[in-house]
């Protein structure tokens, strides 16, 4: 009888990062004992395109925000800045050079770019698109999506602007990025208010049980690290595949929570995963530090957000 030859798998962290159960634990850990309750439907709207890519206006909404050099340290390797917030969707022309960045949402400092916007911002595969064909054309605007805690406010006063905004430039699709966790249920919040209203949609993300725990009609999963769920770091053969691969899933879906996978691979080593928001991997000293930094960017956000939607 022959011998069975020994079964090899991969190490049990590499699977797509739990970030409920993740950030649940974190903030238990930091002493915060209300735990954030996730957005979680049974149902999904679902937009089937109306016409061909090819005869479509796409739009790009995104948690990232313009570069303002007055709100502190937002390059590469900044500290979560709070100040850097903004509590009321934009928009902004796709011809402006707009210079987009994410030191105000928590994304994974660690392991993330945060150099290379094409990570978080796919405009330029996007205009790469327009250019072969691929769709008739661009929204004149990108949009800017709030990181809102409130699932309230993000679909009764968020979601209604960034459609009428979507309505004025005649957009027929759009293609949803997030980058925090937070971020991820703003995004696939819109992405259900936005099917409601006929307009069909894709989430690119990485945060997998977040987007499909709250439920969306179509999502291309890329398991990066948070803040760069678009592509590679300089990278454009990553950035033209995740992109195309979104255009696909937009005309290909068969009915709400489609997911597809980007077959690209962030690294040959998974152990990155075990990174983020991770207490069993920070000593007491570290634990007491980042508990005084979230109260601080707590404070911040909050005289921030009365400040700017009064509540």
């Amino acid at each position: 009888m022959s011998q069975v030859s020994e079964l090899v798998f991969a190490p049990e962290w590499d699977q797509p990062i739990r970030y409920i159960e993740r950030t649940r634990s974190y903030y238990l850990g930091l002493g915060y004992d209300n735990p954030y309750v996730w957005a979680h439907y049974a149902e999904v709207p679902f937009a089937p395109l109306k016409k061909p890519l090819n005869q479509s206006v796409l739009a790009l909404i995104t948690t990232a925000v313009p570069y303002d050099p007055q709100k502190g340290d937002q390059g590469p390797g900044a500290p979560y800045n709070a100040a850097a917030k903004f509590y009321k969707p934009y928009q902004e022309s796709i011809d402006a050079n707009a210079d987009l960045r994410i030191a105000h949402v928590g994304i994974d400092r660690k392991n993330a770019n945060m150099e290379d916007g094409h990570c978080w911002f796919p405009l330029e595969a996007a205009k790469q698109a327009k250019k072969s064909g691929r769709i008739k054309a661009l929204s004149p605007h990108f949009y800017g999506l709030p990181t809102n805690r409130s699932q309230r406010h993000t679909l009764e006063i968020d979601a209604p602007m960034i459609v009428e905004m979507l309505r004025a430039d005649h957009v027929d699709v759009a293609i949803l990025i997030p980058n925090c966790p937070i971020c991820h249920q703003s995004q696939s919040l819109l992405a259900r208010y936005l099917e409601a209203e006929g307009i069909s949609t894709v989430v690119m993300g990485a945060a997998k049980d977040i987007v499909e725990y709250c439920g969306v009609p179509r999502f291309l999963f890329s398991d990066f690290p948070l803040g760069n769920a678009a592509a590679k770091p300089h990278d454009a053969a990553s950035r033209q595949l995740n992109f195309e691969l979104a255009l696909r899933l937009l005309e290909s879906a068969p009915a709400p929570r489609t997911t597809v996978q980007s077959p690209l691979v962030w690294s040959s080593n998974p152990t990155w995963k075990l990174d983020y928001s991770n207490l069993e991997r920070l000593s007491k000293d570290e634990v007491a530090r980042l508990r005084d930094e979230a109260e601080k960017a707590r404070i911040t956000a909050r005289e921030l957000r009365l400040n700017s939607v009064g509540s």
